[in-house]
């Protein structure tokens, strides 16, 4: 989901989003939702939530985040 329609999600549910990162954005729609604030968390490994509204991107992100660690450790 780009981040404008986030944004737009967001803000329709009350979220003040004024300098959000997309991130910090998508787990305070997951709070409002009274869902686990864990998009872009090490819960990925063990997540079962298939219907997901952030699943692929989360997926995409993590996927991200993994080959950064390996290609630059322990930065």
């Amino acid at each position: 989901m780009r981040f404008q329609q986030i944004q737009k999600m967001a803000k329709g549910m009350g979220i003040y989003t004024h300098r959000m990162k997309k991130t910090d954005m998508i787990r305070a729609i997951q709070r409002a939702e009274n869902n686990i604030e864990c998009y872009g968390t090490e819960r990925i490994g063990s997540c079962q939530e298939g219907a997901c509204l952030w699943r692929s991107d989360c997926l995409s992100l993590n996927n991200h985040i993994r080959k950064k660690k390996i290609i630059a450790p322990g930065l």
